[in-house]
């Protein structure tokens, strides 16, 4: 399934703020900023990167529901997103 642009912004937003802090975090360790430092912010960008896959199969979920109905959904495809992120 394909979403629409508005459906996608705020996830593309969020994962360019997440590519941002990424390479922030490998200007850290270039720089040689304390391992504890960069650690914390690359654990702040993991986060963010996971928010923004949950958020984009919460959307795709989402539009099946709305456009085909709770039938619609192939619940092992669905499982096999979901866990994909874990």
């Amino acid at each position: 399934m394909r979403l629409e642009p508005d459906e996608t912004k705020a996830i593309i937003t969020r994962l360019k703020r997440a590519n941002g802090h990424l390479a922030a975090v490998i200007r850290m360790l270039e720089d040689g900023t304390e391992c504890e430092d960069a650690l914390t912010q690359l654990a702040a960008v993991n986060k963010a990167i996971s928010r923004g896959g949950y958020a984009l199969v919460a959307t795709g979920l989402e539009r099946c529901l709305t456009e085909g109905g709770p039938d619609s959904v192939d619940t092992k495809k669905m499982e096999k997103l979901f866990l994909a992120l874990a």
